[in-house]
């Protein structure tokens, strides 16, 4: 149903903090006939928020902050435990919550996973809310978070066990809307179940990056790479470089040299095959812009990314 609208009048009521609009419009119904209608819509811009989950510890990161509405309606201390979110103001959903993740929690994660949008109030207010779910590792914490001290915001970061949050949600402890949506979407999709079968995970790191394709420190990538394979290996899991499949194809191909047509043709393209049957990638090594794509790669496809072999599930 695409409902035809006349947009009448259209009057600024507060452009104080936000924009309050009030929208005279004609509307017409079903049987054809047409009625003048008019409502009032809050324009605060769009807004993204994430759900920060550990599985080894089976925690995850909230927030408690004053919010002056539920103070006007029965929230007796106004205090209230939410999820880390924020307004997009002109950046992307993904670079808003990372922002925000780190000024209010003092993570900086980076493999944020889109799970959907969502109208939050839509009978008053305009905002979409993207909504995200990222794992975190104590070795993401860089700072004390809090908040923004000129923007008045004074945060206090809870972790906190997840049962105990869905215990809170249900109890009404927890009483914000989109945490609820989260915390709930974590355990219909079990995102804090323990790894429990072993994974197939890239390694992926820098091959003749800042090597000058100076044979020596292109083996010492490789030497890194496959030192990290084994341990990965040994920890339970199946370990792949995207190398031990590209090298031995090129030179069957004919590739006689590093960066010649047929290096450049295979090299890169088999390794984003590789990662499509993969379950994770394992970032390693110094700079390198081919690992960065297939950490951004992975992350598109909504696959785990680690940085450190200590965030890997140990199954044997």
């Amino acid at each position: 149903m695409r409902p035809k609208i006349e947009i009448v009048k259209e009057e600024i009521l507060s452009n104080n903090w936000y924009v309050l609009k009030k929208m005279t419009f004609k509307y017409q119904k079903c049987d054809g006939s047409w009625e003048t209608q008019a409502r009032e819509a809050y324009d605060r811009g769009n807004g993204a928020v994430i759900l920060l989950y550990n599985r080894e510890k089976q925690t995850v990161i909230l927030t408690r902050q004053f919010r002056m509405p539920t103070y006007m309606n029965g929230n007796e201390t106004g205090l209230l435990i939410e999820a880390c979110a924020g307004l997009l103001d002109k950046d992307s959903p993904e670079d808003c919550i990372r922002r925000e993740t780190e000024e209010e929690t003092g993570y900086r994660v980076t493999n944020v996973h889109k799970v959907g949008e969502a109208y939050m109030s839509p009978g008053s207010v305009t905002e979409i809310l993207y909504f995200f779910v990222a794992e975190y590792t104590p070795h993401m914490h860089t700072g004390q978070g809090g908040g923004i001290e000129k923007e008045q915001e004074e945060i206090e970061v809870l972790e906190l066990p997840f049962g105990q949050a869905l215990k809170m949600a249900a109890n009404g402890e927890i009483r914000d809307a989109k945490t609820i949506m989260l915390l709930q979407y974590a355990q219909l999709h079990g995102l804090l179940h323990p790894v429990s079968k072993p994974q197939h995970i890239l390694i992926a790191g820098p091959y003749r990056s800042n090597t000058g394709d100076d044979k020596a420190l292109i083996e010492a990538n490789m030497r890194l790479m496959n030192e990290t394979a084994l341990r990965v290996y040994e920890m339970g899991h199946m370990p792949v470089l995207g190398e031990w499949y590209a090298l031995p194809l090129m030179e069957t191909a004919g590739s006689r040299q590093i960066g010649d047509e047929i290096f450049e043709r295979m090299f890169h393209p088999s390794a984003v095959r590789l990662l499509s049957l993969c379950d994770a990638v394992l970032r390693v090594g110094g700079p390198s812009k081919g690992a960065d794509e297939m950490v951004r790669t992975a992350e598109v496809k909504g696959k785990r990314v680690y940085r450190d072999l200590g965030e890997i599930s140990v199954l044997a």
